[in-house]
């Protein structure tokens, strides 16, 4: 959705606006100590929650948690590569992403 911002006449798109909880839960080693986490802000024009469920509703993973993983990476990953698309280092990218986004709406 577009709203145009009445005090500089600018078109603005809106985004949903998230808080993501990463947590350290277990070191390879066993160990849980030193704990670790961190919390970001960030926003998405998409409903993440929504794309979740429908990359589970697919079974292309073996799980949901991995379904999960793949929903949140990909809307993180995507989302910054949207925003920077004419930085360099997504020039491959570029080519290829809106193939592959194609295709895994397609199944």
């Amino acid at each position: 959705m577009v709203e145009i911002n009445r005090n500089f006449n600018i078109m603005e798109k809106r985004s949903n606006k998230y808080y993501l909880t990463l947590s350290l839960k277990e070191y390879a080693n066993g160990d849980t100590q030193p704990a670790k986490e961190l919390g970001i802000e960030f926003d998405n024009h998409d409903e993440i929650f929504g794309i979740i469920q429908r990359i589970k509703d697919k079974n292309i993973f073996e799980n949901a948690s991995e379904a999960t993983q793949f929903a949140i990476g990909l809307k993180l990953f995507s989302e910054i590569k949207l925003k920077h698309r004419n930085n360099p280092l997504f020039n491959e990218l570029n080519e290829v992403f809106p193939i592959f986004m194609k295709k895994l709406k397609s199944l």
